[in-house]
């Protein structure tokens, strides 16, 4: 019998009927009458089938016995772990969840992108899902870049040594923001800060800057104290905080809700924003900051801030991911520009995670 190629030397021999049973049990192939589902023709010409059979496997066996190939020795007793770039090995750059996940991937993934293409550094967003989740994940050193109001920075700066490097410029060309006091527009019992006492409270978080913190000094400096409330809840779930306050307002849940300036524009697209009134604005306070957890590389950093900073000489494309990020801008930022909300920390007390206030499920549909 003629084969082709390098195998064409080889010959082929029909194993005898003995030699069938014996190839059967070391390749373990099944005793065919045996078999119950074997029709009677299969069963007559089973020997021309298994012989075919062998012939096939003998035909593939022959595509390595080409003479001009030499032998590769394979020392087994040495090993070596193939590794590649862990998702763990990236710098990992987290922002603080005060809106819902896909809220917080849709406003910062081009910027991530950005920051990967100008440092050359792989960069991979994360989503802790609670204000206490992103500080014990900085402590942790699970989020390398921490992007967070200054209420969060001042803790993981105080309990974990994380250090600002730049700090956004919002709308309107300020490097500050503030909190809102929120109510129904058609709620007759309320107008002014005053008419807040006594009533039902929903605020973001407990470590909520614009959303709690701010609000509460600016109560407390009209001589309201927290005692002072029917109620205190906070936005229940992770991620999208701010969008249940003010939804739970909305729905009369809630007497009155406190955000961050700006937050209404988010929900602008589910309920008319015309039906919350704007009780009060707090004192403006240092803006969101960039932090590096202790330990990170000061290469990284330097190159991380360097590349933030250029947003602002860059042309429309680099205008774009600012929009898209809610920002105009990015500017250096040092530990000393937050001591104002120290200060407010000291006056108020300062939060700790691990001692949260209760969080009342407030039934705000997700």
């Amino acid at each position: 019998m003629q084969l082709p190629g390098n195998c064409k030397k080889k010959t082929i021999l029909i194993p005898h009927k003995s030699s069938l049973a014996k190839i059967r049990r070391q390749c373990h192939i099944p005793d065919m009458e045996a078999d119950q589902f074997i029709t009677p023709e299969f069963r007559k010409h089973r020997r021309s089938y298994l012989s075919m059979l062998i012939i096939v496997c003998m035909l593939l066996s022959c595509t390595g016995c080409s003479r001009e190939e030499t032998p590769l020795e394979v020392d087994l007793s040495r090993r070596e772990t193939v590794r590649r770039r862990q998702e763990s090995e990236a710098v990992t750059y987290a922002y603080l969840p005060q809106y819902t996940h896909t809220e917080s991937y849709e406003r910062h993934h081009r910027l991530v992108e950005y920051l990967e293409a100008e440092t050359g550094i792989q960069i991979r967003q994360i989503f802790p899902d609670t204000f206490a989740q992103h500080i014990q994940m900085v402590g942790e050193g699970k989020i390398d870049i921490s992007f967070s109001n200054p209420v969060i920075y001042v803790n993981i700066a105080r309990q974990y040594g994380a250090r600002a490097f730049a700090r956004a410029v919002e709308e309107g060309g300020r490097a500050m923001f503030r909190g809102q006091i929120i109510s129904r527009r058609d709620n007759p019992e309320i107008a002014t800060v005053s008419d807040c006492r006594g009533k039902r409270w929903i605020a973001v978080d407990p470590g909520s800057a614009g959303g709690y913190f701010f609000p509460l000094g600016y109560f407390l400096s009209h001589g309201i104290r927290r005692s002072g409330f029917r109620e205190i809840a906070f936005a229940p779930g992770p991620g999208g905080k701010q969008e249940k306050v003010i939804l739970s307002v909305y729905a009369g849940q809630y007497d009155i809700g406190t955000i961050r300036e700006g937050a209404l524009a988010v929900v602008a697209d589910r309920i008319d924003t015309g039906d919350i009134r704007i009780v009060d604005t707090t004192p403006w306070y240092p803006g969101w900051v960039y932090a590096a957890r202790d330990g990170l590389d000061g290469v990284i950093i330097e190159a991380v801030r360097e590349a933030l900073l250029r947003l602002d000489d860059g042309g429309p494309d680099r205008q774009a991911i600012l929009e898209n990020a809610e920002l105009t801008g990015i500017i250096p930022a040092r530990d000393q520009d937050y001591d104002p909300v120290r200060e407010l920390l000291n006056r108020i007390g300062t939060w700790q995670p691990e001692s949260e206030e209760a969080v009342h499920e407030t039934g705000i549909p997700e």
